[in-house]
């Protein structure tokens, strides 16, 4: 499954598990609004967990997340839920309270988790880029739209806008983590994309660290145009941080070129993420927090 926001550093710049690609409660949030993004985060960790943690076989996955869905639906409505996840539920419901949280959005999360149990083997997978973001419509761009609406903000292009970061991250993770998704049958590069560079499914299972060849020049060129569409992605929803107020707009600019900086790094690999795994750490945050600055410098220029 994808990962859950980390709860402090703006992407992949610690925990190597959880969406990490987006912060959560860090020192830059309204204390007023650190516990209902809290809650959405365990929620959203723990449904990752059910889906790809543990020994659990495909139909107990399934069949937990459906329980926790049926918790959900108690936590909006105001009734009483399971005792399994009481951590979850607990601050959940007082924040769908407090905050009129869309039910809708914490479903679609649930709703992509299902489908990743189901959909990204090889054999399955995904028919083209549409099908792909549509993925990314409910595994990713829900994060975004609850904090917008915590902000209070809901107007169309600051909507459209936050969609395109949030898949952007999405598209980031997948060609960031090839060298991890492939070895355990996850494939997320489109088939037709793969297609247009002569390259089937079952290409990839000779590369590095998954066998002894290395990635065929193909291989790479797939990767490229997979990097040039999510930093295409990325460029069109980046005005949004002029939007967010206060430390909100800061929080995004870091998201946005954090995510800039694994693209920066899957391209200094030559977009060979299927031997190497690039991530984000302490030495990246001068030039993170300049960019950040630059973007704002921009604004007011």
């Amino acid at each position: 499954m994808r990962r859950v926001p980390s709860t402090s550093t703006p992407v992949r710049a610690a925990a190597p598990t959880h969406y990490e690609n987006f912060p959560v409660a860090s020192w830059l949030c309204p204390p007023r609004l650190r516990p209902p993004i809290a809650a959405i985060y365990a929620f959203a960790r723990t449904a990752d967990d059910i889906a790809d943690e543990g020994d659990a076989n495909p139909a107990q996955r399934l069949g937990a997340l459906r329980a926790f869905r049926a918790d959900l639906a108690s936590a909006a409505r105001g009734a009483a839920t399971s005792d399994r996840w009481p951590e979850v539920f607990g601050p959940l419901a007082h924040a769908i309270r407090g905050f009129a949280l869309p039910e809708n959005l914490l479903a679609d999360l649930l709703s992509a988790f299902m489908q990743d149990i189901e959909k990204t083997r090889d054999s399955a997978g995904y028919a083209d880029r549409t099908e792909l973001l549509d993925y990314c419509r409910r595994s990713a761009n829900p994060i975004g739209r609850l904090l917008l609406h915590l902000y209070g903000v809901d107007d169309a292009p600051s909507l459209a806008r936050s969609d395109a970061i949030c898949s952007a991250l999405q598209l980031i993770n997948f060609w960031q983590d090839l060298s991890v998704d492939l070895p355990r049958g996850r494939f997320y590069l489109p088939h037709e994309d793969s297609r247009s560079h002569g390259l089937g499914a079952g290409d990839f299972h000779a590369f590095r660290p998954l066998g002894p060849a290395a990635p065929t020049p193909k291989a790479i060129e797939l990767v490229a145009s997979e990097v040039a569409w999510a930093r295409a992605l990325m460029r069109e929803g980046a005005p949004l941080v002029h939007r967010l107020p206060g430390r909100a707009g800061w929080e995004l600019r870091f998201v946005v070129q954090g995510g800039n900086r694994i693209l920066d790094k899957i391209e200094a690999l030559g977009c060979d993420t299927f031997s190497a795994r690039p991530t984000i750490g302490g030495a990246d945050a001068p030039l993170l927090a300049w960019r950040a600055l630059r973007m704002r410098r921009q604004l007011s220029a």
